[in-house]
């Protein structure tokens, strides 16, 4: 079989302007990048036919190291549904360039089921996160500026708490010290890097309704408070303004393809293990907006994605699904199951049994939620006939839906089975309405434990002693009513990436809480989450080259 990008180069691509009538979209009201790629403006969104879209979550068993295979299982459901006739539009994240030169080498699908051009998607694409990073950065220099300026007056700030954003993974940049060799050069202070997906621009940018709500947003970002412990905000910076002219074209959706040409759209791209882990709620609307049936997925395991998509997106959004859709490989079953990682490609059926109690929870975490559940098997050339039918038996047991996905090697025919299953149990038994985890008027301390032993089956949280400190300045802020976004590993149901299967009766810990005042949540930092990851030993840069004009390593 070819290789993903050898695929993606195979493919003939439509002008980006039949895609758009494909979809019923004036190509008078695009914005073209070429021939391929377009913006879509927010103004065509319509809520009327909003309310009649059927909108589905793809999410995941608590994934492996090389991942479970998410990303590819919605574009195949996608093109399995275009195959039996409906009208579809997948609606995903935007790739960061950080996993893409790290660990996973791109984040477009893969095989048969990619979105295209894939090449672009993965690199700078329409800019998006470049201008996400610029507005943070903007800001960054921005205040910097304002404290040079008012140092040694009443004006200067007694904590800063914004730091700044590089769309890379470097561990080096984590903890730094900036405005040193003389008075010149700034004043000295300890800041750090995140990486760009979990800056709070990108999480106001895959929140805000339109323009003028992301300038509100924007506005009320906290950067700092006052030598009386009074907040200040980039609305006192007097630059709200400025820093949205910024994202003034990011904020409009991305259109593109898949590789059966159906319509994909792409924007935003926080991560789901230290952020909210959902593509942008313009671009979920767009999407439902001109299709009857939309996928979208939410980042790594269900604990993670899937819980902040009902309890921070599908709250603030007014959306819910009519199904979710659990993606699940044997290789993952059998690493829940004790099966030493070099070992999960051999058939054990004991070990995928065992394995049971991960997949279990999620699906019963879903139907907390009200879910109807259909479980997604990613299949590999060397799953066993016997894996196989435990794992369809298993499902049935568990009262939900099961098929198999052979997206990767077969494109849309490899997911009629799937999308079948799927249009099957939304005319037959769709999901009821959302049941949130928490309720708004929960203190923050109420949502952490509820969602920490509901959901991930934690025995208690504890609290820190900054962490209690933050959450006593929430409180005095006024800022409880504010849903919560856990920041953990996503190896684990835990705090410990190495806690595999489904741990119980730990204790949760909570280490800082991070006040989003312009995204509108509350960032719960657990266990030794970090929000700018590092390298890995053998990164995929190593990989990916250009020859002859044509780029190599990207998947």
């Amino acid at each position: 079989m070819m290789t993903d990008i050898e695929i993606a180069r195979s493919i003939e691509l439509r002008n980006i302007n039949d895609i758009a009538e494909q979809i019923k979209v004036d190509t008078e009201q695009i914005y073209n990048y070429g021939k391929h790629i377009a913006k879509i403006p927010v103004s065509l969104i319509d809520d009327q036919k909003i309310k009649n879209s059927n909108l589905i979550l793809v999410t995941a068993i608590t994934p492996t190291k090389a991942g479970i295979g998410k990303t590819t299982t919605s574009i195949g459901l996608a093109l399995g549904l275009n195959k039996i006739g409906k009208n579809v539009i997948v609606a995903l994240r935007e790739p960061s360039l950080g996993p893409c030169f790290g660990m996973k080498g791109g984040a477009a699908g893969g095989g048969y089921a990619q979105v295209l051009p894939m090449e672009s998607i993965n690199l700078h694409f329409t800019g998006d996160f470049h201008a996400i990073t610029s507005a943070h950065n903007m800001i960054t220099a921005l205040l910097d500026n304002y404290l040079y300026r008012s140092n040694g007056t009443d004006k200067y700030l007694k904590e800063v708490v914004w730091k700044r954003v590089l769309d890379i993974n470097d561990r080096n940049l984590r903890y730094v010290v900036t405005g040193l060799n003389g008075s010149s050069n700034g004043i000295p202070s300890e800041t750090g890097f995140e990486i760009t997906p979990a800056s709070e621009i990108m999480a106001i940018l895959c929140l805000a309704k339109d323009l003028d709500d992301l300038k509100r947003r924007i506005g009320n970002i906290i950067l700092g408070y006052t030598s009386k412990g009074e907040v200040f905000t980039v609305n006192d910076l007097g630059v709200a303004g400025a820093i949205t002219v910024l994202l003034k074209d990011a904020i409009n959706p991305n259109l593109v393809q898949t590789t059966e040409h159906s319509a994909a759209i792409i924007h935003g791209g926080p991560f789901a293990n230290i952020a909210h882990g959902c593509n942008s709620v313009i671009a979920t609307k767009m999407a439902m907006t001109h299709a009857d049936y939309v996928i979208t997925e939410a980042g790594f395991g269900a604990d993670l994605g899937a819980e902040k998509f009902f309890n921070i997106k599908c709250r603030k959004a007014g959306i819910s699904p009519k199904l979710t859709v659990i993606v699940v490989t044997t290789q993952a079953l059998k690493m829940h199951g004790n099966v030493a990682i070099e070992d999960i490609k051999k058939k054990n059926l004991d070990g995928i049994r065992r394995g049971f109690a991960n997949l279990d929870k999620h699906i019963d975490n879903m139907k907390s939620f009200g879910q109807s559940v259909v479980i997604a098997l990613n299949k590999y050339g060397f799953d066993s006939d016997d894996e196989l039918e435990v794992i369809r038996t298993h499902c049935h047991e568990m009262g939900v839906g099961f098929a198999l996905n052979e997206s990767f090697a077969k494109g849309g025919e490899g997911a009629v089975e799937l999308a079948e299953e799927v249009a099957k149990w939304i005319d037959k038994k769709p999901s009821n309405p959302l049941n949130m985890t928490y309720f708004d008027t929960d203190t923050i301390e109420e949502k952490i434990n509820k969602v920490a032993k509901k959901i991930y089956g934690a025995d208690s949280v504890i609290l820190s002693s900054k962490a209690q400190k933050k959450l006593n300045r929430i409180r005095r802020l006024g800022l409880e009513h504010y849903p919560i976004c856990i920041a953990k590993t996503q190896y684990s149901f835990s705090d410990n990436a190495h806690a595999y299967g489904t741990p119980s009766g730990f204790k949760f810990t909570i280490n800082d809480l991070v006040i989003n005042n312009g995204a509108e949540f509350i960032v719960a930092i657990a266990g030794d989450i970090m929000r700018m990851p590092g390298l890995p030993a053998e990164p995929q840069a190593r990989y990916i080259d250009i020859v002859d004009g044509f780029i190599e390593g990207l998947s």
